[in-house]
């Protein structure tokens, strides 16, 4: 067969079988992503079937997923509500990097990695995955949910964190000073504050810009913006989701309304891509000899994310269920760790560290782990908290008409 057959066909099992599997995930009433994640692990590296021909393909489609997965998110917002959050949201940035970039750090130090190791252990572990977090919110219909507030406000604070983590981390892995990474930083505070003030102060020039009657211009116009700055953004070391979330809440009223009508369907199609992108590049043969330690920095992480999601929940005045959520939702981590990871397997740095060719396996069996538990842990809190506090209440009047003098 010709090449661009090839394409065709390995195209069009990759999207047919994505649709069967959402179409039984829906049966089953759970999340697509763990299926998708399977499928990738399948038919990627070291799987029972590869795609040669399409793999550029759905590498530039799972990037563009996380494009759109955050710029849906961002329509959701305007600039008051993020400026509000951030605000608010200081103290539990603080407390999520303490939280959950310690684990990362102390396993490290403990397999006798050395500083550098720890220091990208602790990103690995810190940060969640904006992308599984927007697909999971949109696939429980949550988006307008109190919480969602709090949790944007978690993960963008992440986001930022990762514009002045980057730089210094890339600068140290290719064993350079780190005062060479302060032109790269000041560079990405000001695409950052830039971006923010464009999107506060110009947001109405932008709107009318994208706006259109015709659905076909709208998606052209609004598409075209979403990757150019995305791309923009990742030139500078700030995350492309940062860019394209900055995006979508600039744009508000009818002009968003129709850009989340329009674009919907694509998002849909490239999240996909990026959940299956990230199991193909997985070989399952390598993860089972770092499966234990994966396993518990997993337990560990999950617990220290959902500390992080009650505090933060419990600060805005979230009821208990909505709490929960907050947790759980916080929970899962994706392609922040994997790029990460990705840096540093084969940093000058770290050449010749005793045993620290695991770290990519080890990470990427943690994602695994945390990106399956995490929709998981979503689809299934709901229920068991109205489950624990209907238990509660039923306790409290057992105990009050045994209190009751007869």
């Amino acid at each position: 067969m010709s090449h661009i057959v090839l394409v065709l066909v390995e195209l069009g099992a990759v999207f047919l079988g994505l649709g069967v599997l959402s179409a039984l995930a829906g049966r089953f009433g759970i999340s697509p992503i763990p299926l998708y994640l399977l499928a990738g692990l399948g038919f990627g590296v070291g799987g029972v079937f590869g795609f040669a021909d399409v793999d550029e393909f759905i590498e530039v489609g799972a990037e563009i997923g996380v494009v759109l997965l955050l710029f849906m998110l961002g329509l959701e917002y305007t600039t008051k509500e993020l400026f509000g959050t951030l605000k608010t949201g200081a103290p539990i940035g603080l407390l999520d990097i303490v939280l959950n970039a310690t684990p990362g750090i102390a396993v490290a130090l403990l397999l006798g990695w050395g500083p550098i190791a720890a220091l990208v252990m602790g990103g690995v572990t810190l940060v969640t995955s904006s992308g599984v977090t927007a697909k999971v919110l949109g696939d429980l219909g949550w988006m307008g949910n109190r919480e969602t507030p709090t949790v944007l406000s978690v993960l963008v604070m992440e986001d930022l964190v990762m514009a002045v983590y980057l730089p210094i981390m890339t600068t140290l892995l290719a064993g350079l000073a780190l005062a060479q990474a302060s032109i790269g930083l000041a560079v990405a505070a000001l695409a950052v504050t830039a971006a923010l003030v464009i999107a506060a102060k110009f947001g109405g020039v932008v709107e009318r810009f994208v706006a259109s009657p015709s659905n076909e211009i709208l998606v052209l116009k609004v598409l075209g913006l979403i990757l150019l700055i995305a791309g923009l953004a990742e030139q500078v070391h700030v995350s492309a989701a940062v860019g394209a979330f900055l995006v979508g809440i600039t744009l508000s009223g009818e002009v968003a309304q129709a850009a989340h009508k329009t674009l919907d369907p694509l998002k849909d199609i490239f999240a996909a891509l990026f959940f299956v992108y990230f199991g193909l590049q997985t070989n399952p043969a390598d993860l089972p000899p770092v499966l234990g330690i994966a396993a518990a920095l997993a337990v560990v992480g999950a617990g220290t994310k959902l500390i992080t999601g009650l505090v933060a929940a419990r600060r805005a005045g979230i009821g208990k269920i909505g709490t929960w959520r907050t947790g759980v939702l916080l929970m899962s981590r994706g392609e922040f760790s994997i790029v990460i990871a990705g840096l540093a397997v084969s940093a000058p740095a770290l050449a010749g560290t005793p045993g620290v060719a695991q770290l990519g396996p080890l990470v990427a069996a943690y994602v695994l782990i945390l990106v399956i538990v995490g929709p998981l842990a979503a689809r299934m809190v709901e229920p068991m908290a109205r489950r624990y506090i209907k238990k509660q209440r039923a306790a409290r009047d057992q105990e009050r008409e045994e209190t009751v003098p007869a």
